[in-house]
């Protein structure tokens, strides 16, 4: 008999298969699909929603819809937190956004890992990781986040990147896999001639 692999602390282990998760992320997908089905414009009914399918909100929240996640009482999400189209979150573990994260479109936060070997793939062994997002964090698009990963304050994942490993604060990352590319210097701040800030 295999000795069963070491687990990292903070992981969850999670079950494919197990009807006990099943039909909790059934009442997930079936806020989600409420939510996705409201227009776009109206943000009171998308707030009811969001009170019930997340964990903790903070406020000026805006999810563009269509948004999907599993359970949704894993998430936290802070103050100011825009998305943009097709956010997708697996929420086994937590996931946790700090205030002022913009995320845009087709992005996807994943805190599932499948085992390697397929026959326990196949059994439906799986775990999952807790993602953790600082504040003043840019997502941009297309971009995924694995399990176990956290983004400090006030970086800026490229466009596209698969970020497997964390990204420390005050930098900017892209690439596949994510690596850094430059710390935001106060250069950073005259990018943009127009903003006088």
């Amino acid at each position: 008999m295999s000795e069963r692999p070491e687990v990292p602390i903070n992981c969850y282990f999670q079950g494919c298969y197990n009807p006990q998760f099943e039909a909790e992320i059934e009442k997930g997908k079936a806020l989600c699909f409420q939510y996705n089905q409201l227009s776009p414009n109206d943000r009171d009914a998308q707030h009811v929603i969001l009170q019930k399918l997340l964990g903790k909100m903070g406020k000026e929240v805006l999810v563009t819809p269509p948004f999907w996640c599993d359970y949704g009482y894993n998430i936290t999400v802070g103050d100011y937190f825009y998305s943009n189209h097709n956010l997708i979150i697996t929420d086994g573990a937590k996931v946790t956004f700090g205030d002022h994260v913009f995320i845009a479109p087709n992005c996807c936060f994943t805190t599932a890992e499948h085992a390697l070997d397929p026959e326990m793939r196949k059994a439906g062994i799986e775990i999952a990781k807790p993602i953790t997002i600082g504040n003043n964090v840019w997502i941009g698009a297309g971009s995924t986040i694995l399990a176990g990963v956290t983004i400090g304050d006030n970086s800026v994942i490229g466009a596209g990147s698969v970020v497997k490993k964390s990204i420390p604060a005050n930098v900017i990352a892209v690439g596949v896999p994510c690596k850094v590319l430059r710390p935001i210097t106060e250069e950073d701040k005259h990018r943009y001639p127009i903003f006088q800030g």
